[in-house]
């Protein structure tokens, strides 16, 4: 019977169903043909998304979509430029440096690659940018979202596993800087080959002034990161920080919101917050109906039954989980496969807080992997190109981000040194 419940639902995936509903027409076939209680769906909905923690998620994607309509995001861009601007390619250091900024508010790679690459795309290809590689740097800089705290996924592996949020995310700030100091290195060598554009470089004066008029935006990373891992507040009384500081900066210090556009947002807020936690919902009875045919067991007696060399064993876990990422959005493989590879992780002795940043890790580069990687279908759409030519232009920034997993998995002190640095 297990098999019907996979069947059905790579046949859902395969129909561009949306991903929380092919999940949930998979467990339903399992279900009938079980003669299961139809009791049993709404109370493992409910268990799935009664979970306190849960509550940041609506808030934090309230505070991006309240930067992106406030003039924060702008701002975030506009700093950037006169900080890297000058240097050839400068412009896409830019998109690079803009999403690291941006990351910190936004928490998912998806979030960030629309909003970053309707600013940015265009931008780039008015300059004289190929529009494949444009598409390429959005794509592949939006991967550090969930990465860089605060994190959506991250908070989501909390959930899960009873993991401290606070460690998670400082445990994912070094491999964040990491990625992003390596797509940036590979963004300059290729403009460098390729001649693209540089601006005339900025004076101390006017990048101060950029700084000034800047400080309000990156204050709110700040804000949020400190005070969590402070124990100030918690991670929900975080979001509800955010939204209202984005809120007031976005109304009254830059002057963009007004009551239409709040309205709008709290609208646009509220569907993807309520996709998200129907999606977590069946997630959890999806993962109810694999530990009850004792797919966890299964799966971890046959890694351990190639090898017992936690490295191995990391080696096949990475391969699964980039394949996973592929083709399924990242919160919905974290829900379905981190329960059941953590335990198999522990159970060679890998920390599961280091283990948490390499699940998310390999996760995000699915999203940019070929040939279905959803934000390579994004970017495309916005710069008008072939998701082929993009793919191809991402090529060496996908071997970056393998080369920053292989360190990750291989020196865990890149994950757990500033958690132990803060917090112990």
């Amino acid at each position: 019977m297990i098999l019907l419940l996979f069947v059905v639902f790579v046949v859902c995936l395969i129909l561009r169903f949306p991903i929380a509903f092919s999940l949930g027409l998979s467990c339903l076939a399992y279900i009938l043909l079980n003669g299961i209680p139809f009791i049993v769906i709404p109370m493992k909905l409910y268990s799935g998304i009664d979970v306190f923690v849960l509550l940041s998620i609506p808030g934090f994607i309230m505070a991006g979509n309240l930067m992106n309509y406030g003039g924060l995001t702008e701002k975030i861009i506009n700093f950037c430029n006169h900080l890297m601007g000058h240097i050839t390619g400068g412009l896409s250091l830019v998109n690079i440096g803009a999403s690291m900024l941006f990351a910190g508010i936004s928490g998912t790679a998806v979030s960030d690659t629309a909003s970053m690459g309707s600013i940015m795309i265009p931008a780039m290809k008015k300059e004289g940018y190929d529009a494949d590689f444009s598409c390429a740097v959005t794509a592949s800089s939006s991967t550090m979202g969930p990465i860089i705290p605060p994190s959506i996924p991250m908070i989501i592996a909390a959930t899960l596993s009873g993991l401290s949020v606070g460690r998670l995310f400082l445990a994912g700030a070094f491999p964040g800087l990491l990625l992003g100091g390596g797509l940036m290195a590979t963004a300059y060598f290729i403009s460098k080959k390729k001649k693209y554009p540089k601006h005339p470089k900025s004076s101390l004066k006017q990048v101060l002034y950029s700084f000034k008029d800047t400080f309000w935006s990156l204050l709110m990373t700040f804000i949020i990161l400190f005070g969590i891992i402070g124990g100030v507040f918690t991670p929900t009384e975080a979001s509800i920080i955010a939204v209202i500081y984005a809120l007031l900066i976005g109304a009254f210090v830059y002057k963009k919101l007004s009551f239409k556009k709040v309205q709008i947002i709290v609208l646009d807020s509220m569907k993807t917050s309520a996709s998200l936690m129907l999606l977590v919902g069946f997630a959890n009875l999806f993962g109810w109906i694999l530990i009850t045919e004792q797919v966890p067991q299964l799966i971890s007696s046959e890694i351990l039954g190639i090898s017992t060399n936690k490295y191995m064993v990391l080696l096949m876990i990475n391969i699964l989980l980039i394949f996973v990422g592929t083709f399924m959005e990242t919160i919905a493989a974290l829900l379905i496969l981190f329960p059941i590879l953590l335990k198999l992780a522990i159970s060679v002795d890998i920390d599961p807080i280091h283990f948490a940043v390499i699940a998310v890790l390999n996760l995000i580069i699915g999203l940019t992997t070929p040939p279905v990687g959803v934000c390579l279908f994004i970017s495309s759409s916005i710069g008008k190109v072939s998701i082929a030519k993009v793919s191809k232009a991402s090529f060496p920034f996908l071997i970056v981000s393998f080369i920053v997993l292989a360190l990750v998995t291989l020196f865990p002190s890149i994950s757990l040194t500033l958690p132990g640095w803060i917090m112990d």
